[in-house]
């Protein structure tokens, strides 16, 4: 699940992505909330934070 919202909308969208059960949660670049992070490790889903996915992929391939 990619999660391209500002920082204060992220908690309500986590709680939607908990349901749906993805394996991992990436939040771009400048986004970061740790209470919807820390939910989200709870359920088992892996948490990428504050990273940009164009940058990460140029930069492994």
């Amino acid at each position: 699940m990619d999660v391209f919202r500002p920082s204060e909308d992220v908690p309500p969208v986590m709680e939607d992505t908990i349901k749906m059960g993805p394996k991992v949660v990436w939040l771009q670049e400048g986004i970061h909330n740790t209470a919807a992070e820390e939910a989200a490790r709870k359920s088992g889903i892996e948490v990428v934070f504050n990273r940009c996915m164009m940058a990460e992929h140029r930069r492994l391939f």
